[in-house]
């Protein structure tokens, strides 16, 4: 869990360049369109869209963008058909990771995933190679000005959540998949300004990484993110914040 919510951390403290929040949105409105035509556009009913949603809203997405997403994909999209999959492999130094996509052609993906892999040190494995070592988990990720440690976990335990870390400027809490909503509503109703929050999947050890080993897995993750069918990355590397910073600020 620590190398996953500090690079969490890492990249929402130092933000993104406008050309990447661009591609974060057109991601998000992929996912929310892709939710609403699978389960219908009211996220009361859907708890795909609810995520969707929620993780859009957690990357500032305008409300009218989400709204259109919405309305497109419940309107169906015009022919097109999006396929879900994942890929498993590992990075510099033996790093597990995972790499979920929406694509709406598996033979563009799938060649062009591997080649990522490859060119950054990294090799693409069999599917389940790699998913036994992550847990589905519900994340919350708070500010440290959000409140001290007592008021934190009253909130988000009361509402089901499983844990609540300290962990330098932020709080983490942490939930069951099916937890998730009700916690999140819950720190809503409390006011509590929020960083990131979203489904993902948690590691349960983490691989000590620095030096060139954490270039290549840093620049692997990275050529991932930059790809149009890539949703989301996982991985379980625990690079030093000093390095991690020192890798964002290159971008």
């Amino acid at each position: 869990m620590a190398g996953h919510s500090k690079w969490a951390n890492i990249k929402h403290r130092k933000g993104r360049q406008d050309a990447k929040r661009s591609k974060v949105w057109s991601k998000c409105s992929r996912a929310i369109i892709v939710a609403a035509k699978n389960g219908g556009g009211d996220p009361a009913g859907n708890l795909a869209l609810r995520y969707a949603i929620d993780d859009a809203k957690s990357h500032n997405m305008p409300k009218d963008t989400i709204t259109n997403a919405i309305k497109k994909g419940s309107g169906g999209l015009e022919g097109v058909t999006f396929e879900s999959l994942s890929y498993e492999g590992y990075g510099a130094g033996g790093v597990a990771i995972i790499v979920d996509c929406l694509t709406d052609k598996r033979t563009r993906t799938a060649p062009e995933i591997k080649k990522i892999f490859e060119v950054n040190g990294g090799s693409l494995g069999a599917p389940g190679c790699v998913t036994f070592m992550f847990e589905t988990k519900g994340q919350i990720i708070l500010p440290k000005e959000a409140g001290d440690e007592d008021t934190i976990m009253t909130i988000a335990l009361e509402a089901g959540a499983e844990d609540v870390a300290d962990e330098d400027e932020s709080w983490v809490i942490l939930t069951q998949a099916s937890d998730f909503v009700a916690v999140k509503d819950a720190v809503d109703a409390a006011n509590l300004p929020v960083t990131s929050a979203q489904i993902t999947k948690i590691p349960g050890n983490t691989v000590a990484c620095s030096g060139s080993d954490a270039k290549k897995v840093w620049n692997l993750v990275e050529a991932f993110e930059d790809h149009d069918d890539v949703q989301k990355v996982y991985a379980n590397f625990d690079i030093p914040e000093e390095e991690l910073t020192t890798l964002t600020e290159s971008e």
